[in-house]
């Protein structure tokens, strides 16, 4: 049971979704930062500047809320998590242009104005998928851009230890896959049929971005730690699966692991008027 990709935007187990939320303290420490060159084309395409409405679906702890309020732009972050709500504001204090309101988008009202654009990382897949694309676009002007970051786990880093460690979670979840392997990105075949297939947005495109982060064991064992499936195992298979982890990595790599991340930007366009 390796981390689960955030894959053809489909939605999770809904029951799932609430327990980011249980340590909002350690997501924002142990989750990484999006690549630098994502946040610039971000940037970019959205227009972020002074006088530039955004809002923002699911931000957690602010992670990508952040880096797009250096550019100037209001943004109105809608959050479901009351604690990762409370890391947000915390987290955003020196942006007094970032408005964290809690609520699950689904059922948010959007304000009468309609927005610049709208961005969501990583979070896209946990939403109701009859409600989330139609509701992100009225929330848009026309012309306005929508963009969707979805993040995937894929080959690369220390490639043995993504082998090896396949062991430890058919051991300690009997329901992962044998022989489970990572894929490269070149071969992620991403479906974007929830957007193209849309009468409320246009100009539908793809752009990807890699990075590899080093962990330490300790480091690691916590980004897993914030990952749902992780979080949901019973607590004794949970502990046994993070210590054979350990053990794997302190034994056989010097304690040292590093990880390949692929993050794709998806962007269309709102139709209007």
């Amino acid at each position: 049971m390796p981390p689960v990709d955030a894959l053809e935007f489909r939605v999770q187990d809904p029951g799932l979704r609430d327990i980011f939320d249980q340590d909002a303290e350690r997501y924002e420490r142990a989750r990484p930062r999006y690549p630098a060159a994502l946040v610039e084309e971000l940037v970019r395409l959205t227009g972020a500047a002074p006088g530039v409405r955004v809002l923002e679906i699911a931000p957690g702890t602010g992670k990508l809320t952040a880096d797009l309020a250096r550019s100037g732009c209001s943004i109105t972050a809608v959050e479901i998590g009351p604690n990762m709500a409370a890391v947000a504001r915390r987290q955003l204090a020196p942006f007094p242009r970032v408005d964290v309101v809690v609520s699950a988008f689904e059922q948010w009202e959007p304000p009468p104005e309609p927005f610049d654009a709208v961005v969501c990382a990583t979070a896209f897949h946990w939403l109701d998928p009859a409600v989330r694309l139609p509701k992100a676009a009225r929330a848009l002007r026309p012309g306005g851009l929508l963009g969707i970051v979805s993040t995937h786990h894929v080959a690369g880093g220390t490639e043995d230890f993504f082998a090896e460690v396949q062991e430890c979670y058919e051991r300690w979840d009997p329901a992962t896959p044998p022989g489970l392997r990572q894929t490269r990105e070149g071969d992620l075949a991403t479906d974007t049929g929830e957007f193209t297939g849309s009468p409320h947005v246009t100009d539908v495109a793809v752009r990807g971005h890699a990075q590899e982060i080093t962990y330490t064991t300790g480091q690691y064992l916590d980004v897993l730690l914030t990952y749902s499936n992780h979080r949901a195992l019973p607590e004794a298979a949970r502990n046994g699966l993070l210590g054979a982890i350990r053990e794997l990595i302190d034994s056989r790599y010097e304690g040292v692991v590093t990880k390949r991340y692929w993050h794709e930007l998806v962007t269309a366009v709102r139709v209007g008027p």
